[in-house]
């Protein structure tokens, strides 16, 4: 399968040659608005699969919205119509649309009338044409003050520049780049099917938000490493937000210290908070050094040793039981502590240990749900 991607430089073109790059069994043909109208045949000509991602929507003067959009589409259809007289090769087209094709603006005008001009090449080859009108695609990649207000609010954060908010309340629908992706790869990989000629409606999600709202998210994200904090960015509509919003922090900053404190005993040092889920840290304890000695009500914890010997001792408040169990950091190997049982643990190693802890809630300084009791 030989896919031709024109926009290839593109946000949206760097992705999906990304995706596709990741596949054996697909050979990408890039092209970008550098190249010339015979490069571009002989792309055609080679193709199986015509993406067309290329265009204009942010020009210097009006009139390129025309030249970069409409007129480099009729050149785009001309080429696989002369190509499909002679050699019939492409067997699909993929447009990049917008939902502004749908407004009295130059900008939507002239992707309407790249809509029409591909429908056209449909009903006279019989290729089939898949139009996609997009709203406002965010992800990896995207650029600041061009794609998206999402890039530029990604983009400030990560620099700590401020934001500019005109209307907080404004109606955004987003749409995730992977999501985009995943569409166009149903079609290059499996569905080659022509539609009607109406247009495309299947990406798996959008997202119906407001300016402020994505603001707001963003800059909870951007607080969250000082506070060791992060949001509930496990699904969703924040998933795709966080990833985003991580894609645009500098490489200068990929890293980061976290406070440590340490002690007789070892050291101790908090790693992250989550909003519903508890959080995570890791401790040290020295030979012979015996860490905990309390219980809790509500709060569980899971630990896990990553390096040295750890003997874990619990005791039922209430009917005295015991329990015993030993573990080391060579074998991966999870304790649970359970509410209403009074544990501890031991480092009985010659080396210092290591362990990595787990806690079912944040820890509440005012509210600890910790207390003493020696086994």
């Amino acid at each position: 399968m030989k896919v031709l991607v024109t926009g290839a430089n593109g946000f949206i073109g760097r992705n999906l040659i990304q995706h596709l790059s990741e596949r054996k069994d697909v050979s990408i043909i890039p092209f970008s608005h550098s190249q010339g109208p015979l490069e571009l045949k002989n792309a055609v000509n080679e193709a199986d699969i015509v993406v067309h991602l290329a265009g204009v929507n942010r020009p210097k003067e009006p009139v390129e919205f025309n030249t970069g959009n409409l007129g480099f589409t009729a050149q785009l259809c001309a080429v696989i119509k002369e190509n499909s007289l002679s050699k019939g090769g492409t067997k699909a087209v993929i447009f990049a649309s917008s939902i502004q094709a749908e407004r009295d603006n130059d900008y939507g005008r002239s992707k309407r009338d790249a809509e029409e001009t591909l429908k056209n090449m449909q009903l006279e080859t019989g290729i089939p044409v898949h139009i996609f009108r997009l709203t406002n695609v965010f992800g990896k990649w995207s650029r600041p003050n061009y794609n998206s207000v999402v890039a530029t609010f990604c983009h400030n954060l990560q620099q700590g520049l401020p934001l500019q908010i005109n209307k907080a309340d404004e109606p955004l629908r987003l749409v995730y780049i992977d999501d985009v992706v995943e569409a166009f790869l149903s079609i290059i990989l499996n569905d080659q099917e022509g539609h009607d000629l109406s247009v495309s409606t299947i990406i798996k999600n959008e997202f119906e938000t407001t300016v402020g709202e994505v603001a707001s998210i963003l800059e909870a994200f951007a607080q969250g490493r000082e506070a060791m904090q992060i949001e509930d960015v496990g699904q969703g509509f924040k998933r795709a937000l966080y990833a985003t919003f991580m894609s645009h922090l500098p490489a200068a900053r990929f890293g980061y210290s976290i406070p440590s404190h340490p002690d007789h005993r070892g050291t101790f040092s908090e790693m992250l908070k989550t909003q519903a889920s508890g959080q995570f840290s890791f401790f040290t304890a020295f030979p012979n050094v015996t860490r905990g000695g309390h219980y809790h009500h509500t709060k569980c914890e899971k630990f896990l040793v990553l390096k040295g010997k750890a003997r874990f001792r619990f005791r039922h408040t209430q009917s005295a039981e015991e329990h015993e169990l030993v573990t080391e950091g060579t074998t991966p190997f999870v304790v649970d502590t359970v509410p209403g049982w009074t544990h501890d643990i031991t480092n009985i190693g010659d080396d210092e240990m290591i362990v990595m802890l787990w806690a079912s809630e944040q820890f509440d300084r005012l509210k600890p749900d910790t207390y003493a009791q020696s086994l």
